[in-house]
């Protein structure tokens, strides 16, 4: 390896890794800005797991109150 490859693989290798570090920066920037305004996705409300049993004795108790 000459010294032109040795100083070029440096330097990409610094300025790489600064590219990366600015990215990963700006992605936290916005996701603070962001944050607010951004709603969870809640697994378990799509996928119920109470509505996938039926309770007998309630469906008996509105049937003789009405």
């Amino acid at each position: 390896m000459t010294m032109d490859q040795a100083s070029l693989f440096l330097s990409s290798s610094i300025l790489l890794s600064l590219g990366i570090i600015i990215v990963v920066v700006a992605v936290l920037i916005v996701n603070n800005l962001l944050y607010k305004y951004w709603k969870p996705l809640n697994l378990y409300k799509i996928v119920d797991p109470e509505g996938r049993f039926i309770d007998t004795q309630e469906k008996k108790n509105e049937r003789t109150m009405g």
